[in-house]
């Protein structure tokens, strides 16, 4: 199946920060799921993709086409909710979309206002007085209202109620039916992930730490608790990450190893979620 996007050896470096090496791809069809704590580099990531900053080195593509420098064509065919205010904030939400429509020759309004509609956005409203949640509401409604077949979401989630964030995965998982489609969704919100996305990648201090399938990166790890006693079984079975609880303690591992000392007396696994992966790893590269 076609790749929609694809980072090949991303590297962009500013004064005490740098994207290094970063590649990952996402075919039409699925739904990415972008993760990394604050200040890892998701941020820039999909600023290099927007072209809105320019890559040192390295290629992005879309639709198997670097479209750097000549943007026109490619945002066409791409919806993007930036977690920023991008819109004209002292015009009404109408007259925003009077002035964003013209741009997107498959604009549908039929679309837009159903959405609009579907979202409870207020059109007679300055953007300026609209609260957080309802301006990315109404980004939302913009991105979905010419046919973009890649959506691209910078924290979109961010600011908003836990009834709308269910409605929007809804409408995302809506979207995903047109398997023509993809969307690439970056948020520190994981739960949401853990409903919707069909991949996840993970990056950390600008470097991609995995990209995988996201039934296939809850396999690959496993938290492994016991009392104190086996302390030093635990420890040299050479866990990711390892901490003392106040009942004994709890060690991140690989699957394969944790399995290895899975018979022992108290030992106990569990699968870990994506909260729980992204702390692990986190830890461990902060104790290197």
């Amino acid at each position: 199946m076609e790749n929609i996007l694809e980072l090949r050896h991303v590297t962009k470096t500013f004064k005490g920060f740098a994207l290094e090496d970063v590649s990952f791809e996402l075919k039409k069809g699925f739904i990415m799921g972008f993760i990394g704590p604050n200040g890892a580099g998701k941020s820039t990531t999909i600023r290099c993709l927007m072209d809105l900053i320019h890559v040192d080195s390295g290629e992005v593509l879309f639709f198997g086409k670097n479209f750097q420098g000549d943007c026109t064509e490619l945002k066409q065919k791409i919806g993007f909710v930036y977690d920023q205010d991008v819109f004209f904030q002292d015009l009404t939400a109408e007259k925003n979309k009077k002035v964003i429509a013209p741009f997107y020759k498959n604009w549908d309004d039929q679309k837009f206002y159903r959405y609009i509609k579907e979202f409870g956005v207020p059109l007679n409203k300055k953007m300026k007085s609209l609260s957080k949640g309802t301006k990315m509401k109404f980004a939302l409604a913009v991105a979905l209202s010419h046919h973009a077949e890649l959506i691209i979401m910078d924290e979109p989630t961010s600011g908003l109620d836990p009834v709308f964030r269910r409605e929007l995965l809804d409408v995302l998982l809506d979207v995903i039916q047109d398997e023509n489609k993809a969307i690439f969704f970056s948020t520190h919100i994981t739960t949401d992930l853990e409903k919707v996305a069909d991949y996840i990648t993970f990056i950390l201090d600008g470097k991609i730490v995995l990209s995988k399938e996201r039934e296939e990166l809850s396999e690959m790890f496993r938290i492994v608790k016991g009392p104190k006693t086996m302390e030093s079984d635990i420890k040299q079975a050479l866990p990711i990450a390892y901490k003392e609880t106040s009942f004994g303690f709890e060690a991140f591992m690989r699957d394969d190893e944790a399995k290895k000392i899975s018979n022992k007396t108290g030992i106990h696994l569990e699968r870990p979620n994506l909260d729980e992966i992204m702390y692990y790893m986190v830890k461990s590269r902060r104790n290197v």
